[in-house]
């Protein structure tokens, strides 16, 4: 199964970087592949709020939707997403953010497997590729939205 930790430090501060990740209705707006997004509930609770998301993913003739469990921790600048239901067996994904020289370090852990096992060996031909895509989506993002270094 495809897993991928990427650590970076971009010049913006912990909070910027949470609220770019933690703004899931807008990923269609930059994220590749990501043709819709659809919050169907929010619960807040003392500590943390959780979100049941869905992302509609569309790559050349894939097209899938899947739900997920993402779970934002404001205090400890981090995020973790959990699968529900879609393509995959299983799909989980942690961020965190934190001060460093020069602004904020970013550290993303992704790991997941397709139910499909042609959709599985596909994503394991492009799949650190199509992470470090990802991860510099959210990096032009956050220059868009916050200014140049």
């Amino acid at each position: 199964m495809p897993v991928h930790d990427e650590t970076r430090v971009l010049p913006y501060t912990p909070d910027q970087m949470y609220d770019l990740v933690a703004d899931v209705e807008s990923y269609p707006k930059f994220l590749p592949w990501t043709a819709a997004a659809r919050i169907r509930s929010r619960e807040d609770f003392a500590d943390h709020t959780t979100l049941l998301a869905d992302l509609v993913i569309s790559f050349k003739v894939f097209r899938e939707t899947f739900g997920s469990r993402v779970t934002l921790w404001p205090r400890q600048k981090a995020i973790d997403t959990e699968y529900i239901d879609g393509p995959f067996k299983h799909l989980n994904s942690r961020w965190e953010f934190s001060e460093a020289e020069g602004g904020c370090r970013v550290h993303f852990h992704v790991d997941f497997e397709f139910k499909n096992r042609m959709l599985q060996g596909a994503a394991g031909m492009f799949f650190n590729q199509a992470m470090q895509t990802i991860v510099k989506a959210f990096e032009r993002r956050a220059k868009e939205l916050y200014g140049p270094a």
